[in-house]
């Protein structure tokens, strides 16, 4: 057994006497030969102080939204007051390839910063590796080298740094991100100085803010009336920013009206940068979440989602607004001339077109339609005057049902001619009144309100009454009755049950004429809104290549 007094040789280590010369370096190296393997067990330790292990904890971030140590573009965003701000350090290639405004504000032309000086500090780095320092060689080392020529290769990368620009935005719109020189904070550039903004990437950069000013970001008081000025504005950034880096926006997932505000002002922003390929798919399916929800507020706001869904090159939501339009027309005329893009309007013309045309190829059968014998002939009054009845009685119901009322023009006409007495007493008594009525014309009637086609294809569309079903939705008993009444030779209960058992068939053939009207292409379930559906066409189709983005 060895004890601590009888170690090894090699841990003898005598400490040299006070007249011994300086150790000598072949000896130093051999000591610490000696001690090497004592030490292996021991934390590595860094220049700075601590172990390798704590020092990882402290390393910069290189995430989204600051990549310290990859990004090359830096965007700082700020509210109005200046109370809050968030930094984002980001990589000019995904921002050119997600948006044309970066696209174009990156290219060499255009940005200044951060070239000239990195090419400076690499020459100024290389200078010195040549130099003596104090009398002593200056051929450094590896390590020395190669940390050198990473700095001088960081220093030569070019940078770019963006800032709200809040001084030049209107009342209701985004403030734009301006480049400016590279700040010394992130890049050790100069600070900031001229602010430039890139030139349209394309032909279709920056569209006139006017084409959708429904999109305003002042739509948001109505919902969010306690928010910070400006922390709308940094929300909607960070989405945008977050959509480029494939995560998910945060936007509103249970007030369907607040979801659709959020999602208005993303995609206004996303056009703004050339962005919408990118956002419109997230504000798509995001909007697509609330389903049966999505499609009842689609139907009260149509014209306000086709223009959200062409932003998003949403198929469904554009689709789905679309047929509410063109069944509507001209209903929502006003909020979409002028305010989106002509290719648009000129589907919805067309599809207006298309609707009108075939309304009038079924309204043509209509007022064709007849009903014939036992023996195949044409109903006529010689051969079934209870038939021929019923028909015209369709035929009168569905005039005065899809063409206006014509106006009363001879009222006043008629009254005037009663007799010249009547006339001549009434012209003594208001001689006064008619003097004053020549220079103050009465005013024109008010127009008759204009007939509804849609409701009535609906009513014509309505399946034939049953036991248990409710009575026709119209010329139902009581009124067949009261017309066969006008006759009182005809009127008898066989003839009354005949009478109706003809307009039965009358209807059956008006049914299966407006059956192409009563397809329903949208998404949203007409079941709930009874016969009438929702009193406009929605057979509207519109087909793969007919979007307008195709």
């Amino acid at each position: 057994m060895v004890s601590h007094h009888h170690l090894p040789s090699q841990y003898d280590l005598p400490a040299p006497a006070p007249s011994a010369p300086p150790m000598t370096a072949p000896r130093a190296a051999s000591v610490t030969s000696g001690r090497s393997h004592t030490r292996r067990h021991r934390h590595a330790r860094t220049h700075h102080g601590g172990s390798v292990s704590s020092q990882a904890s402290y390393a910069p971030q290189n995430e989204f939204p600051v990549f310290s140590q990859t990004g090359d573009v830096e965007i700082l965003v700020k509210s109005r007051d200046g109370r809050r701000e968030q930094k984002y350090v980001l990589h000019k290639l995904i921002l050119s390839q997600c948006s044309g405004f970066f696209e174009a504000g990156t290219r060499d032309q255009w940005s200044g910063s951060g070239q000239q000086g990195g090419s400076t500090s690499l020459a100024r780095i290389r200078e010195d590796e040549n130099s003596t320092v104090g009398g002593r060689s200056s051929r450094a080392s590896s390590h020395e080298r190669g940390g050198r020529s990473s700095l001088g290769m960081q220093q030569s990368k070019q940078r770019w740094t963006y800032t709200l620009d809040w001084e030049h935005a209107n009342d209701g719109e985004a403030p734009m991100l301006v480049q400016s020189e590279a700040s010394p904070s992130i890049f050790g550039g100069p600070a900031a100085s001229q602010s430039r903004q890139p030139p349209p990437s394309n032909e279709n950069f920056f569209r006139s803010m006017t084409n959708f000013s429904s999109l305003i970001l002042d739509d948001r008081q109505h919902h969010n009336v306690t928010a910070e000025p400006g922390d709308e504005v940094l929300k909607d950034y960070d989405n945008l920013f977050r959509s480029m880096y494939n995560y998910p926006p945060v936007l509103e997932s249970i007030n369907i009206a607040t979801a659709y505000t959020e999602c208005k002002a993303l995609l206004h922003l996303a056009d703004m940068y050339d962005a919408l390929e990118i956002v419109g798919s997230r504000v798509d399916h995001h909007l697509l979440r609330f389903g049966a929800r999505l499609f009842k507020q689609i139907a009260k706001y149509p014209p306000s989602y086709l223009k959200l869904g062409y932003l998003a090159r949403s198929k469904t939501i554009f689709t789905e607004a679309l047929v509410h339009v063109v069944g509507q027309w001209p209903l929502g005329a006003n909020q979409l001339r002028g305010q989106i893009d002509s290719n648009v309007m000129e589907l919805i013309e067309d599809k207006v077109d298309e609707l009108l045309e075939q309304q009038e190829r079924v309204e043509s059968k209509l007022w064709r339609l007849n009903l014939t014998t036992s023996r195949g002939d044409r109903v006529t009054p010689a051969n079934d005057y209870l038939a021929w009845l019923g028909i015209s009685l369709f035929r009168q119901w569905f005039a005065e049902n899809t063409t206006p009322a014509p106006s009363s023009t001879t009222k006043e006409t008629g009254s005037g001619m009663r007799g010249n007495g009547t006339t001549a007493r009434s012209n003594s008594r208001s001689s006064t009144h008619i003097a004053s009525q020549r220079t103050q014309p009465p005013p024109p009637p008010p127009p008759a309100a204009p007939p509804n086609p849609g409701k009535i294809y609906r009513l014509l569309g309505t399946p034939a009454p049953s036991s248990s079903s409710p009575p026709p939705a119209y010329l139902g008993h009581d009124e067949l009755k009261r017309f066969l009444k006008l006759q009182p030779d005809l009127y008898t209960r066989d003839n009354l049950r005949r009478f109706e058992r003809r307009v039965d068939e009358v209807r059956l053939l008006a049914r299966e004429i407006v059956k192409p009207l009563m397809r329903n292409t949208l998404e949203l379930d007409l079941g709930a809104f009874g016969t009438g559906g929702l009193g406009y066409l929605t057979c509207v189709r519109v087909d793969e290549g007919e979007l307008p983005w195709d």
